[in-house]
């Protein structure tokens, strides 16, 4: 094995990678719901989505009545939302869905509205779809319109990858088994009982891929470790781009260290925020990572939700899985690892040109933040840290 094939071998640890598969790399709504609802609109066996968001908006709208069809047309159609995400969608819009046919499972649903219990902080963070076991959609696109006219002039940054290859296979395995389990937990055990479609796919894809999933069982820091094997090896350049990111000191350290040899770093992260609090406490890393030499942008072009990277131009991933204690301690996630340069380079393009729209921090100007902002972003933080240590993850975060 060359030393190039062993530095890969050391990057993808933790997840396998499988040889042979076609995917497209899709951006924000405008690409992703026109790909997915051609594939439900042909769907003719199985469909498999779950999300964490299920929003009562036309764009959603569109998604509900491509699987209305596909269920009507005698497709079986499961829906997994989580209980959290999607709790201010329509009672209406899921008995459309169970009248034509489709099955819809909430996962942990809550009972009384949120509640102080740590298992709350458990959801279902994934965003996927498998159909006919012959394509699949892996990403971070949440069922909901990502342009918000009112505050930006272009839609929401996100993105998924559409997947053809024998990679399905895990995928569709997986979609399946975690169906299955909430449905046991739900008193359904009937779900068991369906026969299992067999995967295609075509046979001309050149690309090698891993689907790597996070849960609270076997798979509990594949996307984390996967991550941090990138970072330790990188030599070249590092690009992240993640809407809310709070890494733990390990990642940190990796990422300074990456910096103090030579690697480019770069960190696409939110300026424009839904979650205020949130941001508030992970600006409070931002003066240490950029007095390492971690560059910094703060997307402005509208609201920043993907969470993707690309390491050395030929490693990237993209998911569902910030880079957050949330997402890589307590939520299931699912990410695609790729090792190819041409998905690798076309991500980083994409990337680029959201760094050219956005703002880069300037140490100086960071350190001159006001003593108001830099208290409020430690307390942020420090209740971040609180309510991981009250869901038991503290120590690991």
């Amino acid at each position: 094995m060359t030393a190039r094939n062993r530095l890969r071998a050391l990057f993808f640890r933790g997840v396998e990678l499988v040889p042979g598969n076609r995917l497209r790399l899709l951006q924000s709504g405008g690409e992703f719901f026109p790909a997915l609802i051609a594939a439900l609109d042909a769907a003719h066996t199985e469909v498999h989505l779950e999300t964490y968001i299920f929003n009562a908006d036309p764009t959603a709208g569109a998604v509900r009545d491509a699987l209305i069809r596909a269920a009507r047309r005698g497709v079986r159609v499961c829906v997994l939302i989580d209980g959290v995400g999607s709790r201010e969608l329509p009672s209406a819009w899921l008995d459309a869905l169970r009248a034509a046919g489709a099955s819809v499972l909430v996962y942990r649903a809550l009972v009384n509205g949120w509640r102080a219990n740590p298992k709350s902080l458990r959801r279902l963070h994934r965003k996927l779809a498998v159909i006919d076991a012959r394509i699949a959609f892996v990403g971070g696109m949440n069922l909901i319109d990502d342009f918000e006219p009112a505050r930006f002039t272009v839609p929401r940054l996100d993105f998924s990858v559409e997947v053809q290859g024998p990679l399905l296979a895990r995928i569709h395995w997986n979609a399946r088994h975690l169906w299955w389990l909430v449905a046991l937990t739900q008193l359904q055990p009937g779900e068991r009982k369906q026969l299992p479609v067999e995967p295609s796919w075509p046979t001309d894809g050149r690309v090698r891929a891993a689907f790597a999933v996070r849960d609270n069982f076997a798979h509990r820091r594949d996307i984390e470790r996967s991550y941090l094997m990138a970072l330790a090896l990188a030599r070249e350049d590092i690009l992240i781009a993640n809407a809310y990111f709070l890494p733990g000191n390990r990642f940190r350290k990796l990422l300074k260290n990456a910096a103090a040899r030579g690697v480019r770093v770069q960190l696409l992260v939110q300026g424009h925020t839904d979650h205020r609090f949130y941001q508030s406490a992970a600006r409070a890393l931002y003066q240490n990572l950029l007095k390492a030499g971690v560059a910094i942008h703060e997307y402005q072009a509208s609201e920043l939700h993907a969470k993707a990277a690309v390491v050395d131009g030929h490693w990237a991933t993209v998911g569902s899985s910030n880079i957050d204690p949330f997402s890589l301690l307590l939520a299931r996630e699912a990410n695609i690892v790729v090792d190819d340069a041409a998905f690798a380079g076309d991500l980083r393009q994409r990337l680029q040109r959201a760094i050219d729209q956005s703002a880069p921090l300037d140490l100086a100007d960071w350190r001159r933040r006001s003593w108001r902002q830099r208290m409020l972003s430690r307390l942020a933080y420090g209740a971040v840290r609180l309510l991981l240590g009250l869901a038991g993850v503290g120590r690991r975060a």
